[in-house]
Parts: C-alpha cells; structure tokens; sequence
C-alpha cells in the first residue's frame, strides 16, 4: 500500500549517491532519471495503492482520494524538473545541480505522507519533509539575493506554522487521548458542547487549521507567499503552486472530514471566513501588482479561497469539488509560469514585469494566445474549464444551504477578473515591448499548449471521466 512512498525515497536516496559521485556533469541524466522514478510511483498507484484502506494500525490510509491527489502531485513535480534545465541554463552564475531532482523527490515523499496520513505523527512527519526540502530549493539560487531572501522568510514563518500546528495536535491528543484521525473524530462526536473538554478540542482545531492554513497560503496565513513565489527560482514557484498547493488543501480536506468530521460546524466557520477572506484579499491585492509572479501569487490565494468554499460545504459533492478544481488549477497554473519562463530578453536575461507582455499578440501570437487562455480561465470565464471549476464548488456551497458564502465568491470572481483581463489587454492593446528571445525550450513549448489544449473546450471532453473519478475519490474520504 506504501509503495509510491517506497518508490519515491529510495529513487531519492539512489540519485543522492549518483549525484554525489557525478557531480554536476550529473545533472540531466539525475533529472531525467527523476522524472523516471516519479512515474514509477504514479504507475505503483494501481491497485492496493489505491483500494488498500489502513496500513500500519491506522497510521497510512490508502484510497482513492489520496491516490487521485498523489498523481496530481506527481505529474506537477515532474513538469517542475523537466522545465528546470532550460531556466538555470540561461541563469548566469547559478548553474542546476543535481540536488535539485533529488529535493523535488523527497518533497513529493512527504506531500505523499500527508495526503495518506490517518494520524497526527503521520500528518507532521509528511508535512516537515516536504517544507525542508521546500525551503531549500526556495533558496537554490545561491547567488541571488532575492532566492536566499524567499528561502530565509520561509523557513522563519514556516518554522512558526509548524509550532502553531504541534501545539494543535498536543492539544487534541490532550482531550482525546489518541493521535489517530478515527479515535478524534469519536472523540469529538461523543463530547458535551460547553464543556471543558470541548473548548479544548475547539482549542486544538483552530490550531491545526492554522498550521496547515500557513501550507495552503491562506489569508490570514498568507504573507510569506508573494515574496517567496517572487524570489525562488520559477521552476520551483510553479511547484510551489501547484504541488505543494494539492497537498496542503487535500491534507485540510482530510483532516476536516475525517479527524475532525463531527465538529463541522465549528470548523466550518473557519474554513468559511478564510475562503472569504481569501478570495476578496487575493483580488484586491492582485490589482496593482506590476511583477507577473507577484500577481500569480495572489491569483493562488485567491483560487485557494474558492477551493475552501467547496470544503465548507462539508459534503462529499464538497470534497468532489474541490478535487476537480485542483486539477484543473494545476493545468492553469503550471501553463501560466512556464509561459513566464518564455519572457527573456533578447540576451536571455529573465523578465518579471508585467509591461514585458506588452503587443505580445504581433510578436509571439502563439504564446500570446496561450496565455489568454490560462488568464481566461483563471478568471472562470466560460467556456474554459476554469468555469466548470468554481461553478463545481459554487453548487456544492448552494446544495449545503451557504447562499450567502455562494454569492460572495461570486462576487470576488467578479472584481478577480480584473486583473486577469489586464494581462490580456496588455498583450492585445498596448504597444508592442521588445520582443522576447526566440528559439525557446521544446519542453516548454509542448507543455504550453498542452495545458493550453486542457483548460480549453477541446477540455470538456474529460469531463466525464474527470467528475466520476473525483466522485468516487469524495467518496473513498467518508
């Protein structure tokens, strides 16, 4: 049942010799081989990997919400490694070095762990090796200020979340006696509200969720993220985006539904105030931003927001929901920064700033369209999948009776799309900029218009597929 798990860390642990013994000549062969391992580990899914139920006394579960969030894990860290090569190749003075792969691997083990997990330990341990393998390849750039800075912001306001979520869980293992998610869910059903042990399980899960808000990048847990996504190097923002992102809200979907099912109105609140409050701070805060990784930033606090909403509902449409709009958040996003990675300037140095896209439409109309696409979808205009998304959590919310969170997200998609369509009218209406650096990575361009071709209505055509297995995903979690 561990065996994706299993996979992945001995691949790691065998690229580490090899990378040790290579050195940097080492490199390719080491990232290529990554992605190697990484699809051995999606194919290790099949079977008890995913239909196995419990593993170590409770500690491990294995099923299909965890096997649809592992492979959606997987393939974002394999886009993040393939697309490493050609962004530090044109990065003067920081060359990639085979510790890169080998870091992706042992974080895509731990975000593994944690959408798997059963118990506390098993949550903490996943989440720890994951966020020390992420802090440092926030910081891989060693000679750019701005990577040793993200790496430095998030290892300080990282450690502090991991604090706030031990002191959490020592508070519910306090008033429960037990670490495993089904001995607290039982707790939590069979305490008196208002009494001493129930405000000290309320105690503890306003704690957890505040440590694991922090991984989600949620308001008001979300400081760290427009400096760390603007300093790391943008193969790894797009991990950050993307993979870290699925594993964080899958371990908040299983923690709310299983650990802490029987207290939903309580957490319910929270998850409801964070999902506003996300939702309104990542449009707002998006509408002067002039860096584009800055803006996707707060375009992933944002989206975050409305994949909280389909977790309010705390329903198995709900938790369906949510997995679908992960998915389709992973092909808008991962397309949206490896077209970042296309904007160089005509001696290969890399551009941030929005007003480089200005008139890309006459000099790259190819990328230009691309990225229409992915900024269209972002926005949830239909007929792009990034429609089907937030109307999937939009009806979970209405079919759980929380019009009023329903309309507000409405609402936040609304004065969100501004900025969406800013990038768009800056690409079409706006005087050409200088024209990017042509001759661009083939693995960037074949991912582009991939992700392009998924969030399209060439799209829909998985949307049959799609909505069953997140379906059946939902309901393997209850």
């Amino acid at each position: 049942m561990t065996l994706p798990e299993e996979v992945l860390s001995l691949g790691a642990i065998l690229l580490m010799l090899v990378a040790a013994w290579g050195g940097s000549a080492s490199t390719r062969a080491v990232s290529w081989a990554a992605v190697a391992v990484l699809t051995g580990a999606g194919i290790a899914l099949a079977g008890p990997a995913t239909a196995g139920g419990v593993a170590y006394d409770g500690l491990y579960r294995a099923d299909a919400f965890a096997g649809f969030a592992k492979v959606l894990i997987y393939a974002a860290t394999a886009v993040s490694i393939v697309i490493a090569p050609g962004f530090f190749a044109r990065m003067a003075g920081d060359d990639l070095r085979p510790e890169y792969p080998v870091l992706m691997l042992l974080a895509a083990a731990g975000m593994g762990m944690m959408v798997s997990a059963g118990d506390m330990l098993t949550l903490y341990v996943g989440l720890e090796l994951q966020s020390l393998a992420s802090y440092v390849l926030a910081s891989f750039m060693r000679r750019d200020t701005r990577s040793a800075e993200a790496g430095l912001k998030y290892f300080v306001l990282g450690a502090l979340a991991s604090g706030i979520l031990l002191y959490g869980i020592s508070l519910v293992y306090g008033f429960t006696g037990t670490t495993l998610f089904g001995g607290i869910a039982s707790a939590y059903a069979g305490t008196v509200p208002g009494s001493a042990g129930f405000v000290g399980l309320i105690f503890g899960l306003v704690f957890v969720f505040a440590g694991i808000a922090f991984k989600m990048a949620v308001v008001p847990f979300h400081m760290w993220t427009p400096d760390v996504y603007e300093g790391a190097p943008t193969p790894v923002t797009a991990f950050f985006a993307s993979a870290s992102k699925v594993s964080a809200v899958a371990l908040a979907v299983r923690v709310a539904m299983g650990a802490m099912g029987p207290a939903l109105h309580q957490w319910q609140q929270i998850v409801i105030f964070a999902a506003l409050a996300s939702i309104i701070l990542g449009a707002l805060a998006g509408l002067n931003q002039r860096n584009i990784k800055r803006l996707l930033a707060y375009s992933s606090i944002n989206n975050v927001g409305f994949i909280l909403v389909g977790l309010a509902a705390g329903t198995a449409q709900g938790a369906a929901s949510v997995l679908f709009y992960l998915a389709v958040y992973i092909a808008m996003t991962v397309g949206a920064f490896v077209v970042v990675l296309q904007m160089r300037s005509p001696e290969g140095e890399p551009l941030e700033a929005i007003a480089s896209l200005s008139g890309l439409s006459r000099t790259r109309p190819g990328l230009a369209a691309a990225m229409a696409i992915f900024m269209f979808s972002l926005a949830g205009i239909p007929p792009l999948l990034g429609f089907n998304a937030k109307l999937a959590v939009i009806n979970a919310a209405v079919s759980a009776g929380l019009y009023p969170l329903a309309v507000a997200a409405i609402v936040g998609s609304v004065i969100g799309a501004y900025y969406y369509l800013r990038i768009v009218k800056v690409m079409y209406f706006d005087d050409p900029a200088p024209a990017f650096a042509q001759g661009g990575d083939a693995v960037e361009g074949g991912l582009i218009a991939a992700a392009a071709v998924a969030v399209s209505p060439v799209g829909w055509l998985l949307l049959a597929p799609l909505s069953a297995w997140t379906a059946h995903a939902a309901q393997s979690l209850l």
